[in-house]
């Protein structure tokens, strides 16, 4: 599989185990504990996985950066999160840097 491939399930991940953490409960509630610690490992595997082919800053930004913007449209989505041009410029910004650190290894 392709490192970047790699990078970008892992980060779909990072999402899911970040939104995770909000169903949990505080890690009071089992099962949703139990997939945000699967879907944490899982993550941090692929991730460690695209590392061996990849510079270890620009795969872990990349990694953080899918996280972070599917985190802040999921929540929005799922938990009303407030969307207004400064949270939408934010995540345009990190979109662009991801775009920017992808083209600086391609």
């Amino acid at each position: 599989m392709s490192p970047w491939l790699l990078v970008i399930v892992a980060g779909l991940l990072e999402t899911g185990w970040a939104i995770g953490l909000k169903y949990s409960a505080g890690f009071t509630r089992p099962l949703p504990t139990a997939l945000t610690i699967a879907g944490a490992l899982a993550s941090f595997w692929l991730l460690s996985m695209a590392m061996k082919d990849l510079p270890v800053g620009t795969a872990y930004a990349v990694w953080v950066g899918i996280g972070t913007v599917g985190t802040a449209v999921v929540a929005v989505m799922l938990f009303d999160e407030p969307v207004n041009l400064l949270r939408v410029l934010g995540i345009v910004a990190i979109l662009a840097g991801i775009i920017a650190l992808k083209l600086a290894d391609a």
